[in-house]
Parts: C-alpha cells; sequence; structure tokens
C-alpha cells in the first residue's frame, strides 16, 4: 500500500501524527513521510523522541517541513512528489473558534481549499482529511468548519477528474485520552486530591474510540478509497458519569451544566445520511450523491444497506461499555 509512496501529514506533530507516523514506521516500506506543521518547537521535540525510539538509520526516511496551510505557495512546495496526503492540520478546541472565528475560517476553510488546490496542481493520488463528529448537524463554529471542510473534500473529486486526485473523508469523535479529553482531565483532578468530579449533564454520552482505532481507520480509508466517501468506525459506547465511577468510584459527582457548543451525545451518521450509508460489519461508508459520482464503479463490494432513518448515535448504540470494562481498557492503554 505504502511501497516507494511518500505520505505527508498535516499537523504532524499531533496526537494522531505521531501515532500514525509511529504506525508506519513499525509496520510498513514507504520511501518517505513529511511532517508538515507550523509548530518548529514540537517539531523538534518530535524528531529527538522518533530518533531515540526508531534510530538515526529509520529516521533518515522523515522529513520535517515548516509551514501553514493558509500559504497555498508553501503547501504546492511540501507536496513536489508526494503520493498520499493525510490531513490532520486543524483548529480544533471549540472555544478558541467560537472566540477566534475568522482564525477557524482561515485555517479549516481557507486551509482545506489550499490543500484540495494544491494536491490537485501537484498531482497527488490520494488524499484522505480527518473529521469529526462535531461536523455532524453542527452546534459550534469548529463544526460548522469542519463540515464545510468536508464538503469541500468529497466535492474535490468532481475536478480532479477519472483518473486525477482521489479525496475521501474520515470521520470520529473525541478520542480516549487525548489532550483536552475528560479522562485526563478527571485524572489531573483526583491527584490534586479534589473531593467531587464535575460533568456537565449527566445523561451525556460518547463513543469509545482509541488513538490505535483512529490510524486504522485512515489507513483502511488509503487502501480501499475510490474518491468521495466517508469512512466511520463503529465503537462502544459509555456513559461519562461511569468515566468517573471508573476512575474514582469514592467520588463525589457534581452536574455543572451544560457548556456552550457542547453535545449531550456524538452523532456520526444522521438519519439523511442513512439513505446513502452501507454497514461494511465493523464500519460503515457514506457514499456521496452527486451526479459525478459513479456509484457501480466505486462501490466496496459486500456492504450491505442500512435502513432509512437509522442514525449512528451514541445515546443509541447497540454495544455499551459498563463500568469494569472502562476500568479495564483505561488500564489497558495506560490512560491514567
Amino acid at each position: 500500500m505504502f511501497s516507494d509512496k511518500i505520505i505527508l501529514i498535516t499537523g504532524g506533530t499531533g496526537s494522531f501524527g505521531k501515532q500514525f507516523t509511529g504506525e508506519l514506521l513499525d509496520k510498513y516500506d514507504f520511501k518517505k513521510i513529511i511532517i508538515f506543521s507550523r509548530d518548529e518547537f514540537k517539531q523538534d521535540l518530535m524528531k529527538k523522541d522518533f530518533t531515540i525510539k526508531y534510530g538515526v538509520e529509520k529516521m533518515k526516511k522523515i522529513r520535517f517541513f515548516i509551514g501553514d496551510i493558509r500559504d497555498k505557495d508553501r503547501l504546492k512546495r511540501a507536496f513536489k512528489d508526494v503520493d498520499i496526503i493525510i490531513h490532520a492540520a486543524a483548529m480544533k478546541q471549540v472555544p478558541a473558534c467560537e472566540y477566534n472565528p475568522t482564525e477557524a475560517i482561515k485555517t479549516n476553510i481557507l486551509g482545506a481549499t489550499n490543500i484540495i488546490d494544491a494536491a490537485l496542481d501537484c498531482g497527488v493520488e490520494k488524499v484522505v482529511a480527518l473529521s469529526t463528529d462535531k461536523a455532524v448537524n453542527p452546534i459550534n463554529l469548529y463544526g460548522g468548519t469542519k463540515l464545510v471542510s468536508d464538503k469541500l473534500f468529497i466535492s474535490a473529486n468532481a475536478y480532479s477528474g477519472s483518473h486525477g486526485t482521489i479525496f475521501s473523508v474520515v470521520r470520529y469523535g473525541n478520542v480516549s485520552g487525548s489532550r483536552g479529553s475528560v479522562i485526563p482531565f478527571f485524572k489531573d483532578l483526583i491527584d490534586k486530591g479534589e473531593k467531587e468530579l464535575p460533568i456537565t449533564d449527566e445523561r451525556m454520552t460518547r463513543f469509545w474510540m482509541t488513538l490505535d482505532k483512529a490510524v486504522r481507520l485512515v489507513l483502511m480509508a488509503v487502501e480501499k478509497m475510490s474518491g468521495g466517501e466517508t469512512f466511520v468506525y463503529k465503537n462502544p459506547s459509555y456513559k461519562v458519569t461511569d468515566i468517573a465511577k471508573a476512575m474514582a468510584p469514592n467520588l463525589k459527582i457534581k452536574i455543572i451544566g451544560i457548556r456552550e457548543g457542547e453535545k449531550i451525545h456524538e452523532v456520526m451518521i444522521t438519519k439523511d445520511d442513512s439513505r446513502y450509508t452501507y454497514d461494511y460489519g465493523d464500519y460503515y461508508v457514506i457514499y456521496p450523491n452527486f451526479e459525478w459520482f459513479d456509484f457501480n464503479k466505486s462501490f466496496e463490494v459486500g456492504g450491505v444497506k442500512i435502513e432509512e432513518g437509522f442514525q449512528y448515535h451514541s445515546g443509541e448504540n447497540a454495544e455499551w461499555l459498563d463500568v469494569e470494562q472502562i476500568r479495564s481498557l483505561i488500564k489497558e492503554y495506560n490512560l491514567a
């Protein structure tokens, strides 16, 4: 899949980028990986950490490229001879996007446009863009910008022609244990000796998604994509109150009220999307509904059309984690 390929990861110094790069170094043969990001300090840290872990010889196949996805000329320079792009760069913090809306638009929307244009102009083979549950029925600016971004990447296939660059999207929600998620937040409070854990709403549910599974989803998309698909992994759900019980069963839970822009549940597939969604066992694929999309040519054999009106919703899931299972997973993945 990656043999003799050059792979570029935007936002490559983030949690996903580092995990994805490590997976490629561990398991795949490739020509080169380019880490594209705007923070030279994080690039330096990543380079040092990976050199210690993988050695100088393997690191000869890794390049660190300073740049911003807002700068189309810099992207064109970085994309020269690149075969596969994984687009992970984004403004992701909901409050930061709300307070700095024009900055979120410049990065998440105009940056996406720049990546599409540069990829088409440079003859890149495949582009996989990382999305979020917040792009589904968005209620905050971050979700709104990612919805537009997703639409841009899907529609970009109309401009590339039958033998040009192909674009697809992968969608997942909060990654368990990632920076800013509830597990490290609770751990910090527990370590400080707090007597209660704050939860915004006792009804709140989420999908359990780990970083390694996010990487597998992207790898699968690179392998299977024909252009225009949105890939969604199936994951068990959990109640946020059960996270608190698993981590600190003796502490009280304090309901503090839902925050601006926060959802009670994660939704990955809407009822309207269900008309174009197929079930492949471990994952779903949402196919585009445009004149340019050749369904018979692009359809992956083995999919079963889901019932119209179905939605993939963390509060209505068929699979759930209980307190003991959550505690076991936190321990297994060393999340706290």
